[in-house]
């Protein structure tokens, strides 16, 4: 759970104690009191400052819990109090308040101190130094679990909505490292997020060498390996708590593990949990997979409404691409949901796309043009539909969009707003 190993530069930090992100949360966020607690008195004042006005230093946890006798309050506890056993009485009074929540603060971020502080009852977790905009989130989040009720930790799938009222999972998967999946993948989540009326969610499946948090210029302060390392109290208030916001488009999204070593502790039946999960409270959910089959890769396959099939415009690839269709086809997998999406369509590589579907005998649903405004969206850490939405590359995204939530009718709904 440490920080990327990117410069700030690269990855788009905000400097802690930034303002740039209270007025997005503030207005949105319930109505629950807020009392900081910690030693240092310069840390302290800090937090009530990021915090606004909403916010109030207290003296201890037990005066939180004589202040707020009968109502709801939620704690921000500091780093001082992250060092003390029980976290400072903090572990007593949640399990006997539910209607109180907390966040804690810490000098560093392990997994063991998280999963420590998970099963004290504190609802999230942040590092220091804390970025006013993650604060404010996971305090809006948290504050809305206090005042509406939540699934209970541990409760089982028999109680999910039926299928028909589930979010479409919508999964990207290519035979082949650098066909443009993952760009394909970050740009589809931000175009449904803006069409959809509810939340959509990506997850990064590429649980050894994901990129979406850096496509997405997030430093997200938790990822997969969070939820499956506190795995039996997984429900829907935890993990949404985990999920980084992209605040350009509304996006939220769970990165991959930091290091490839935390790939082995995710399996099939905990990745469909997650997705299943998800889907619960999530209009559409976009995975982006490894470029190879695994029982994880499988699994989701499976589970999936429809499966984009990224396939870019040279021989060894479509020869990767027609072996991964005859897996699928082997595996029973029902093909009305694999969709053939050609990436650099337009490039003059001597192959045609007619040739290409005659060979995968497969009609292509969605031709992605090669732009050189790709590679600078990336490097940006801007998807291309909102660094270059006038270009022939967002058109085409837009119109592979369109087969989920098609432009007119997301158009329609926000007229009606």
């Amino acid at each position: 759970m440490s920080e990327y190993l990117l410069n700030d530069e690269n990855v788009g930090v905000r400097p802690a104690g930034g303002t740039g992100a209270m007025s997005t949360f503030t207005n949105a966020e319930p109505n629950v009191p807020i009392v900081v607690i910690e030693d240092d008195p310069a840390m302290r004042g800090r937090l009530v400052m990021q915090l606004g006005e909403r916010a109030t230093p207290g003296d201890s946890v037990a005066h939180v819990e004589s202040r707020f006798g009968g109502s709801p309050a939620l704690m921000v506890l500091g780093p001082s109090i992250a060092r003390e056993p029980g976290l400072a009485g903090a572990e007593d009074l949640l399990a006997r308040r539910p209607d109180i929540g907390a966040i804690l603060i810490a000098d560093q971020l392990t997994t063991d101190l998280f999963q420590q502080a998970i099963r004290s009852g504190v609802r999230d977790v942040l590092g220091v130094p804390v970025d006013t905009g993650q604060l404010n989130e996971a305090v809006r989040r948290v504050a809305q679990t206090l005042q509406g009720p939540s699934r209970p930790a541990g409760a089982s799938f028999e109680d999910e909505p039926e299928d028909g009222e589930r979010g479409k999972v919508i999964t990207v998967f290519s035979t082949k490292g650098g066909a443009g999946k993952s760009v394909i993948a970050t740009n589809l989540g931000v175009l449904l997020a803006q069409r959809s009326e509810g939340p959509v969610a990506l997850v990064d499946a590429d649980l050894q060498f994901g990129d979406v948090a850096v496509m997405l210029k997030l430093a997200p302060q938790h990822t997969i390996v969070d939820a499956v390392g506190s795995f039996e109290r997984l429900d829907v208030g935890f993990l949404e708590n985990l999920l980084a916001t992209h605040q350009p488009s509304g996006l939220k999204v769970l990165p991959a593990p930091l290091e490839p070593a935390f790939a082995d502790q995710i399996g099939a039946d905990q990745m469909n949990r997650i997705v299943g999960l998800l889907r619960t409270f999530c209009s559409y959910v976009v995975v982006d997979t490894p470029a190879y089959f695994n029982e994880v890769v499988l699994g989701l396959i499976e589970e999936s409404d429809d499966v984009l099939l990224v396939a870019g415009m040279d021989i060894p690839n479509i020869k990767n691409v027609k072996i991964g269709l005859q897996t699928l086809k082997l595996l029973n997998t029902p093909m009305h949901k694999v969709h053939l999406v050609l990436n650099r369509a337009n490039s003059k590589v001597k192959l045609e796309v007619g040739e290409v579907e005659r060979t995968l005998q497969v009609k292509a649903e969605a031709l992605i043009p090669s732009d050189i405004v790709v590679p600078q969206s990336v490097n940006k850490g801007t998807p291309v539909v909102l660094d270059a939405p006038r270009s022939s590359i967002a058109k085409s995204l837009e119109q592979l969009a369109d087969m989920f939530i098609p432009a007119s009718e997301a158009a329609g709904k926000k007229r009606r707003r």
